[in-house]
């Protein structure tokens, strides 16, 4: 017969911490609003950086047939050809190497001129592994689509809080989404980091992560409404987000530890979808607890509206 040892897990954060986070949350708010008009500002006078999916162009990717590639050499030489802005790379191996051509005045036949002249520089000493030319008018739908896609979710994630949970709390959930769809989307704005369809889906990971650790804030929250009837509303969020704190800093730091690694290790092509992800998964932390609780109070949520919605769910 074998004995199981007795093992009852690590504590690695301490419980029963009493941070006072209300005590910031003007601060943090009208930072938060200044940073949303911000951005809001950025995108507008600066726009994005597109990529080849937003604005057309060419991407070919390629194998160096004997060592690593010559990344420098590559950049010389196909930047002689005249064909405006080509983002040259490496990804994944040294041997693999990314490029990207501007859409070319001309049309489609312009586009094949200029993808033919950029296979001329490869020669034999590159292998062709992928071509991808999208035209303007793919470009300017892919463009509509994802900004629909973001939008839908957003109206999805505060339809499902609105009848989960009471109205102030989807008002709390709708300025915490915005806060860091704007934000990130701001950041890519200012530093001209390229803008393609994997930061759509990056955005789109965002919402859902945002939205889980609101989610599970604005539980304990309403959790303690109808626990302590008659303590503070200030002392009642502060209780409440010290008693999710272990869980919100454990899930990310779990989750930034493994962004960290992919963003170093994953080559250039992932790093700006990785960085996105990882500006995100901070942001949405903050927006939770420092967005989404403070509306709470400052919108008045009624401890009868929330027992009155308990027994009425219950009947």
């Amino acid at each position: 017969m074998f004995l199981v040892p007795d093992f009852k897990g690590i504590d690695f954060f301490p419980h029963g911490t009493r941070l006072n986070f209300m005590k910031f949350k003007d601060l943090c708010f009208g930072l938060s609003i200044l940073a949303m008009i911000i951005s809001l500002a950025l995108i507008f006078t600066k726009g994005f950086n597109y990529g080849v999916d937003f604005k057309g162009g060419a991407m070919i990717e390629v194998k160096s047939k004997s060592g690593p590639a010559d990344i420098a050499g590559l950049r010389d030489s196909i930047g002689k050809l005249g064909l405006g802005d080509v983002q040259i790379q490496s990804f994944g191996s040294p041997q693999d190497v990314l490029i990207r051509v501007e859409e070319q005045a001309g049309g489609d036949q312009a586009q094949q001129d200029a993808l033919k002249k950029v296979q001329g520089v490869l020669g034999q000493a590159y292998e062709q592994r992928r071509v991808e030319i999208v035209g303007p008018a793919v470009s300017s739908e892919l463009r509509r689509t994802g900004t629909i896609a973001v939008l839908a979710s957003i109206l999805a994630i505060v339809v499902y809080v609105w009848f989960r949970f009471e109205w102030q709390f989807a008002v709390g959930t709708i300025f915490a989404l915005a806060h860091d769809v704007l934000v990130t989307a701001g950041i890519f704005a200012l530093f001209q980091m390229e803008f393609d369809l994997a930061i759509v889906a990056a955005l789109l990971t965002i919402l859902g992560y945002s939205v889980n650790d609101t989610v599970v804030v604005s539980d304990r929250i309403r959790e303690n409404l109808r626990k302590y009837k008659r303590m503070d509303l200030t002392e009642l969020l502060n209780l409440s987000i010290n008693e999710t704190l272990s869980r919100t800093i454990l899930t990310g730091v779990t989750t930034i530890a493994v962004l960290i690694a992919l963003y170093f290790l994953g080559g250039a092509v992932m790093q700006n979808f990785t960085f996105a992800m990882l500006f995100g998964v901070i942001i949405g932390t903050y927006s939770s607890i420092f967005i989404g609780a403070p509306i709470l109070e400052y919108l008045g949520v009624k401890r009868e509206t929330v027992v009155g919605s308990e027994v009425k769910s219950a009947g």
